[in-house]
């Protein structure tokens, strides 16, 4: 039988959710499935898993942190994830985010299908990332990479959807050349502190690409050659 404690969890597992539905934050039925399924908990340092269904940003280590719960799933929402697509994240973080969307792009419990691509600069968090996506099965799903994730990652182009976990100063070129027609980017863009404007870049079927702000967010700076300097 469940403990206590993991009783406790999966209460306010539930009512994060719930108040994130009633408040029309989440809406999309993959997106609530996604949260249900991904253990959030194993995605933290140790000390902070107790306070995995808070809706805060945590301390990952490294100077980062794990995104709000609410974020993560407008994110999810609004990146329109389809089941197969291939997918970018800049910004891995503890590999938390990148799960979730493995999640909708190839569901746990059927055959392999989509696949997330997630680059990190941070050698520390690509490790605690790999780690995390071990442990919760995802690993499968998620390839983690080092580099600079400004640049995209040309190897796997072009993808479906790119998301970016950091506030940049401007689209960086190479995530747009990397998008496929019919995709969607959804970046941070705006100052190196507080605040950034939520913006998603879509692209035609002919290449013509088009940006609308969402909502005003705050995010760490992205650090690379076309983003922050260090």
């Amino acid at each position: 039988m469940p403990s206590d404690n993991a009783k406790s969890d999966a209460g306010r597992k539930e009512g994060t959710l719930k108040r994130l539905i009633a408040s029309r934050t989440v809406k999309k039925e993959e997106t609530m499935r996604a949260y249900r399924t991904v253990p959030r908990e194993l995605f933290l340092p140790n000390h902070l898993a107790h306070e995995a269904y808070v809706d805060t940003p945590l301390p990952i280590g490294e100077g980062q942190t794990i995104s709000a719960i609410h974020m993560c799933l407008i994110y999810l929402d609004l990146l329109d994830l389809k089941e197969g697509q291939k997918v970018l994240e800049v910004g891995g973080g503890s590999g938390y985010h990148a799960a979730l969307v493995a999640e909708v792009v190839s569901p746990t419990g059927k055959p392999p299908s989509g696949h997330v691509f997630t680059i990190e600069r941070k050698p520390a968090l690509v490790e605690f990332a790999k780690t995390n996506l071990e442990r919760s099965g995802y690993n499968n799903r998620v390839t983690v990479i080092e580099g600079d994730g400004t640049l995209g990652l040309p190897t796997e182009a072009p993808f479906d959807r790119i998301m970016v976990a950091a506030a940049a100063p401007r689209i960086p070129p190479p995530l747009i050349d990397q998008l496929k027609p019919d995709g969607i980017l959804l970046i941070p863009v705006g100052r190196h502190q507080f605040w950034q404007e939520l913006t998603l870049v879509s692209k035609d079927n002919k290449g013509n690409v088009k940006e609308r702000q969402q909502m005003s967010v705050a995010f760490v700076p992205l650090i690379g050659q076309e983003g922050w300097s260090t």
